[in-house]
C-alpha cells in the first residue's frame, strides 16, 4: 500500500448491498430492515469478524448475534433449521455451522471494496460461543459510521447484524 492510498475512506455498505449479498450467498430470501445498535457482551453473545486494510489496520467489524450466526451459517451449509435452533439453545455454534459462517464473513469483505475506498479483507473471526478478544468486543460498541439491521433468513429465522467502521 502506498502513501497515496492509506488515506482512502472505508465504504459503509447500504442495506440493499447487505441484503443482496446475503440472499445470493445462502440462496434464500433475506429480508433486512434497520434495527437498533447492539453491543456484544457475555449476556448478548455474537460472532465477530474483523476486516483489515493492506497495512493490517482494522477498519471494520461485522457482528452477528447468536441467532443470525446460527441461521446464516446453517443456511449456507444446507443444515436443517433444527440444527440452528439447537445451536442457539446451547449458546454456541457447531463446527459445521461455524465453518459456514466463517465463509459468510469472508464473502462479506466484498461489501467494503467499493471504487475509491480502501481495500479490506477478512483478518479474523470468532464464532458465537467462543471467547471474544476485548478489542473486538469494544469495536462492536463504536457509535457513528455503522449500520444495524434485523435480518430474516427465509425458512430459518431472524437475528441482528451490525456493520461497524472503526
Amino acid at each position: 500500500m502506498t502513501a497515496a492510498t492509506t488515506g482512502l475512506p472505508t465504504h459503509l455498505p447500504g442495506p440493499k448491498e447487505v441484503r443482496d449479498l446475503l440472499g445470493d450467498l445462502v440462496d434464500k430470501q433475506v429480508d433486512l430492515r434497520p434495527g437498533p445498535p447492539f453491543a456484544v457482551s457475555a449476556y448478548y453473545p455474537a460472532s465477530v469478524a474483523s476486516y483489515v486494510d493492506d497495512s493490517l489496520v482494522v477498519r471494520a467489524v461485522v457482528a452477528c448475534d447468536l441467532p443470525l450466526s446460527a441461521y446464516a451459517g446453517a443456511a449456507l451449509a444446507l443444515v436443517p433449521p433444527g440444527a440452528a435452533t439447537t445451536a442457539i439453545e446451547e449458546g454456541r455454534l457447531s463446527a459445521s455451522i461455524a465453518e459456514a459462517l466463517g465463509e459468510v464473513f469472508n464473502v462479506m469483505a466484498s461489501l467494503f471494496n467499493a471504487p475509491g475506498s480502501a481495500h479490506l479483507r477478512l483478518y479474523a473471526s470468532v464464532p458465537a460461543g467462543q471467547a471474544l478478544p476485548a478489542d473486538a468486543r469494544a469495536r462492536t460498541q463504536v457509535l457513528g459510521r455503522r449500520g444495524d439491521f434485523v435480518v430474516d433468513v427465509a425458512g430459518y429465522g431472524t437475528g441482528r447484524l451490525a456493520v461497524v467502521l472503526t
